[in-house]
């Protein structure tokens, strides 16, 4: 019976309305959210998100419209997902590292009919035309604002519903845009059943905690913030911004079972170093769900010596959604894999003619089927399909074992005096020397080669900063063209708010 329920649910409020209410029936005493001001339980969390649904309905927002939501992650961007959900109301998440320019395009783009943010967002509404409607999700009170507030609209109907839907309103994730203007993917149905891809690979407790420090606005957070709550686990959100010691203390506080973040968050999480991290318990750890981009081999060791072997390793898109997973095993005798598809998953190689590639070790795009692939940007356009397959964009190769290894983007190879370049490799040999945080590699224009190789370091405090040690070490261990000719040391490399590479933004000197 609590199945077909869930699954009825499931065609007129979506995935994430769904796991609430299931959740409400079966525990709703438990703790579903812990943040700045405190938790919430499962019924109190549908409770407030149903008054929101009829103070929003109340403006005028009805099934089909178009909600852009700028949130970082607490419980008010909870509320506003829930009462979306339970209006039909469609939902355009936005990227909170969004310029107003940015912000706009794609408000424009989506037809977005109101914006739910948060008061630190209030000054990118100068790009966005007005009469769009706006309501605050969390105010610091630091500036006086007329904007109308979600706790304004919940107090206004303490007893509220509104009418179920006839179907779901659907969710629009943004691609993290790290080549232009993000895209929009929709998902339109998502059953709550295909969370078994995950499962079928990542042990991820039931009735505990989840501390969340990866954003809930990307496929990541979301994703194991519906999954958390489908398994009666309180999910923490104890910061607004990413802080590494704090998600730490957050671990250690309410003894977390879970820890979800993007390896750029892992990285500065294990630089703490054992002085620091030796201040908190984290033994009640089993599981860092680690994904968004690449994990180097040297980060795979340094967590499992740091925390022991409880690192899973997602590879997936905001277009292909699930595609490998690379338990502690996996990364025990292969750091860097990312592992193997899971149930319901399929992952095939093909060369530049789009034939198949079976044979191991050798390097092909990546393409993938999910029962949660896209079908389609929001503005018409799509991936490259071959044999019912998706393209993921990346490059990749099998083992002997049968585990998958990802060597770039196709956008990222550098051909240069002929030869192919994968700067990933180049990358990962550079991250393992300890005078060295990260690296990334990219092209620039060459007279002779057509393109040669330029390598952004960011160093340790101790590191002698030498270009052309560093350009030795490389060529001990890989091919000459392989070796860049440029070294130059910065502070930090650009990334996006969900931690990936912004290559684009590494300037020519």
């Amino acid at each position: 019976m609590e199945i077909m329920r869930t699954m009825r649910d499931a065609d007129v409020y979506g995935p994430f309305v769904t796991v609430l209410r299931h959740a409400r029936r079966t525990r709703g005493a438990a703790t579903a959210v812990i943040d700045e001001h405190g938790p919430l339980t499962f019924a109190q969390l549908d409770a407030r998100s149903d008054s929101l649904a009829t103070g929003l309905a109340a403006t005028g927002i009805a099934p089909g419209t178009v909600l852009g939501v700028l949130c970082r992650d607490h419980r008010g961007m909870m509320l506003a997902l829930l009462a979306a959900g339970k209006l039909g109301a469609r939902v355009v998440l936005m990227n909170t590292g969004f310029g107003g320019p940015q912000l706009a395009a794609v408000a424009e783009r989506e037809r977005v009919a109101a914006l739910l943010l948060d008061e630190e967002f209030v000054g990118l509404l100068d790009a966005v035309p007005e009469p769009i409607p706006r309501f605050l999700t969390w105010s610091d009170g630091a500036a006086a604002t007329a904007i109308a507030t979600i706790d304004s609209l919940i107090e206004a109907h303490p007893a509220g519903s509104v009418p179920t839907p006839k179907r779901a309103g659907g969710l629009v994730i943004l691609t993290s845009g790290t080549t232009g203007m993000p895209k929009g993917a929709p998902r339109d149905k998502v059953s709550p059943l295909q969370s078994a891809q995950f499962l079928d690979r990542i042990p991820l407790p039931r009735d505990d905690t989840m501390v969340m420090a990866a954003p809930t606005f990307h496929g990541t957070g979301l994703s194991q913030l519906t999954l958390g709550w489908a398994l009666g686990n309180a999910v923490v959100f104890q910061q607004r911004k990413f802080d590494p010691e704090r998600v730490v203390a957050a671990v250690a506080k309410h003894r977390a079972a879970t820890l979800v973040l993007v390896p750029t968050m892992l990285q500065r999480i294990v630089d703490l170093g054992p002085e620091v991290l030796g201040r908190y318990d984290t033994s009640a750890l089993r599981v860092i769900f680690a994904a968004g981009s690449a994990l180097s081999p040297d980060l795979v060791r340094r967590t499992a010596r740091t925390f022991g072997d409880v690192l899973y390793n997602l590879y997936a898109s905001t277009e292909v959604a699930v595609a490998a997973v690379a338990t502690p095993e996996d990364l025990r005798i292969a750091p860097g894999t990312v592992g193997r598809p899971p149930v319901g998953c399929r992952v095939a190689l093909y060369d530049d003619r789009r034939r198949r590639i079976t044979e191991p070790d050798r390097i092909g795009a990546i393409f993938v089927s999910s029962g949660l692939s896209f079908s389609g940007y929001t503005d018409g356009g799509h991936k490259e399909i071959v044999d019912g397959l998706l393209c993921s964009g990346d490059l990749g190769h099998f083992d002997s074992d049968g585990r998958l290894f990802i060597d770039g983007r196709e956008d990222d190879m550098i051909v240069s005096g002929g030869e192919n370049v994968y700067p990933l490799e180049v990358e990962n040999l550079l991250a393992e020397r300890p005078d060295i945080r990260e690296a990334a590699v990219v092209a620039v224009d060459d007279r002779d080669f057509g393109k040669r190789l330029r390598a952004f370091i960011v160093p340790t405090p101790d590191s002698p900063r030498d270009p052309d040690e560093i350009k030795s070490h490389i060529k001990s261990h890989l091919a000459r063209h392989k070796v860049p000719r440029d070294i130059i040391f910065i502070d930090e490399l650009p990334r996006n708010a969900t931690g990936k590479l912004l290559r684009r933004h590494l300037e020519t000197p």
